[in-house]
């Protein structure tokens, strides 16, 4: 296929792309890691616990019935010069940082105001990075043309993620507390400064995806009608490609486990560590452990798509979290052991994050063989469903499982109520994985004979 400037479509992936992909998600997690991590923090500083409560609530609930829209953007527009997905890491990314700060200064005095100009930068902001982040999903799919290369793009990426939790947690952190002892911190503004020049990184790292890329997208000039009339889709058939596709929908609800494992633990842990095992230092080794033990499993696929393929290693993946996740509310009375198995289950986290983009991938061939449109963008975009529910659960399961072992601030449980501290921690979160196991054992049958047969015959459609 013809590229702009007379190049030929690349074929097989680039030692850039298997090694460097994913470069601009590290950027990324640096960047949104300073809303996740203190978002909270800079409202209740700047407002009344009530207020700051409802600018969280507002903003999380917009940006949950938004997270749909967004590969419909890229599949409902046309393609512009660089390519239909490729285009977006360039063109909107370096908006972000100019925004995004401002969702962490509060402007004049007037209360209700200030609040509306926090949401509005929180939901703007979002709304422009949403963008790039779909699109830079959706070039697994794209760049990849076979199952082997979207799992080893998928890999990459999922690597490359873990790495910015790790930068995060020994530069960006302290990079912040730097800023605090600078006059910044006076004037309110140490977040906001945090939060443009970390954004800067994810720009950063999206134009190095930009460029690792070129040559791999096919451009939708006038000479291929046909392609853009194939990539460019309607409202209707987004919806078409989801609803008349029972596999996108059990993956997307199996997908809901590997997010569940990534939130609910999360904001469980220190409730067992301190709470429950009455040792709140835990938390440090505990932190690196699991942070490796993710990395490790997000690289290691790479190497097992070479023997067996995505659906497989994602299965496995599901039935390792569930059951090391399962033994952690067995053997709640050691914190130690407590963190070894959740350091086994979070290598299983990792892969499952590598992999299950992949699974996406295979599935947006399989609805372009069925329907003949390829709604990439769209279905790449789905992935962010799954993980808003998720953050909904997490905020429903944590503060019931409180409550039903009669937790109180301060007070180190024993006995059952030590134990009840792991149903969030580890039960909740193992069942979780056995239900997304079993719908991806007995009802996601896209495996990787389908991909390829489907694929050859895209192309000889194409052809």
């Amino acid at each position: 296929m013809s590229q702009n400037k007379g190049q030929t479509q690349k074929k097989g992936l680039s030692s850039a792309l298997r090694n460097l992909f994913g470069v601009g998600d590290a950027g990324f997690v640096l960047m949104s890691n300073v809303e996740t991590f203190f978002f909270t923090d800079f409202l209740t500083s700047h407002f009344t616990t009530a207020i700051a409560g409802l600018i969280g609530s507002i903003f999380t609930i917009i940006d949950a019935c938004l997270s749909w829209i967004y590969g419909g953007i890229l599949n409902g527009t046309k393609a512009k010069k660089w390519g239909r997905y490729r285009s977006w890491l360039v063109l909107t990314p370096w908006i972000v940082p100019f925004i995004y700060m401002f969702q962490f200064i509060r402007v004049g005095g007037n209360e209700g105001l200030a609040a509306f100009l926090i949401i509005l930068a929180a939901v703007v902001s979002h709304v422009i990075w949403n963008i790039g982040y779909v699109a830079n999903a959706t070039l697994v799919s794209v760049v990849g043309k076979t199952p082997e290369d979207k799992a080893t793009l998928s890999s990459s990426r999922a690597t490359w993620n873990n790495i910015g939790g790790l930068l995060w947690t020994y530069a960006g952190v302290k990079f912040i507390n730097y800023l605090k002892t600078t006059q910044l911190e006076s004037k309110g503004l140490t977040y906001a400064v945090a939060a443009f020049f970390l954004g800067i990184t994810m720009v950063v790292g999206y134009f190095a995806h930009f460029k690792m890329t070129e040559g791999y997208e096919e451009i939708e000039d006038e000479g291929h009608s046909k392609v853009a009339k194939q990539n460019k889709i309607s409202i209707p058939d987004m919806f078409k490609s989801l609803f008349q596709n029972p596999q996108l929908i059990i993956l997307m609800l199996a997908d809901l486990a590997k997010w569940c494992v990534k939130f609910v633990t999360a904001a469980s842990a220190i409730y067992y560590f301190r709470d429950a095992a009455g040792d709140a230092g835990l938390m440090v080794p505990y932190a690196l452990c699991i942070a490796l033990a993710a990395m490790v499993g997000a690289y290691i696929v790479r190497f097992w798509v070479k023997v067996m393929p995505a659906r497989t290693i994602t299965i496995i993946s599901y039935v390792g979290m569930a059951l090391f996740l399962f033994l952690i509310y067995l053997g709640y009375a050691n914190a130690k052991m407590v963190i070894v198995f959740m350091t086994c289950a979070q290598f299983f986290y990792g892969v499952a994050f590598a992999s299950s983009p992949a699974l996406y991938a295979d599935t947006v061939t399989y609805t372009t063989w069925k329907t003949g449109k390829n709604a990439a963008g769209w279905i790449m975009g789905l992935q962010n469903l799954p993980l808003k529910v998720a953050i909904f659960l997490r905020s429903s399961i944590v503060p019931a499982v409180l409550a039903a072992v009669g937790w109180q601030s301060g007070v180190v449980l024993e006995g059952a109520a030590r134990q009840g501290m792991t149903v969030a921690f580890g039960l909740v979160p193992a069942i979780f994985c056995a239900v997304g196991a079993v719908l991806l054992i007995f009802c996601f049958k896209i495996t990787k004979e389908v991909v390829e047969k489907a694929q050859k015959e895209i192309d000889a459609r194409n052809a």
